[in-house]
């Protein structure tokens, strides 16, 4: 099991009305680490406020700006919720090896799927679903509106940029990655992994 320094989920605390979706992923194809896809999720008549607080593509933010604004997103538990899948670089091989082998756009769309169905469980009405593409975006809105026909999907390229519940799931990925990073760097360090003539290693972002 992967451990992080940071929580993985928050399930909001009203659950009524209609709801929007974002989902992204950060460390895609990764070499060390996970991959960690999340979905955002927000009341559809608390957007406009929400997407005031400052959220953007966590690749155009600081480290420190991404954990702020992730303690924004945990300050507000009645209206904001999160998810992550926290997949390790073991286990997307093992299933890019299997005999019936899945790539890893097959890997990350089910992942975005296993995450909407978490939400879905919650007993929350989701309306409205953007997500940032993975492979050509016609086909990817096709599969999903498949798996979600209640719902309006939107994918896009840069749709982390474009929409904010996107760019509040963008943060969430990325800050529980770093943190899976902290947790195995700090075991290396216990185990005196680290010392004289090694490199600190990085996280693959600003």
């Amino acid at each position: 099991m992967i451990k992080t320094e940071k929580p993985e989920w928050q399930i909001p605390q009203d659950k009524e009305g209609e709801w929007m979706v974002g989902i992204d992923e950060a460390g895609r194809g990764p070499v060390l680490g996970p991959m960690v896809y999340a979905c955002a999720f927000w009341p559809i008549s608390r957007s406009s406020s929400l997407s005031r607080l400052g959220f953007d593509d966590s690749k155009a933010l600081s480290e420190t700006q991404r954990d702020l604004l992730f303690d924004t997103i945990q300050a507000h538990p009645t209206d904001i919720g999160f998810f992550t899948d926290v997949l390790s670089a073991e286990y997307i091989s093992e299933q890019m090896l299997l005999l019936d082998r899945s790539s890893l756009n097959v890997i990350s769309h089910n992942s975005a799927i296993n995450l909407v169905q978490r939400v879905l469980a919650l007993g929350i009405n989701v309306k409205e679903l953007y997500v940032d593409t993975v492979g050509p975006p016609g086909p990817y809105a096709s599969l999903l509106q498949g798996h979600f026909p209640q719902v309006t999907v939107t994918v896009s390229s840069k749709a982390d940029s474009l929409y904010p519940v996107v760019s509040a799931a963008s943060i969430c990925a990325k800050v529980i990655r770093d943190s899976s990073l902290r947790a195995w760097r700090s075991s290396r360090e216990r185990e005196g992994g680290e010392g004289e003539g090694r490199e600190e290693v990085g996280s693959g972002y600003p």
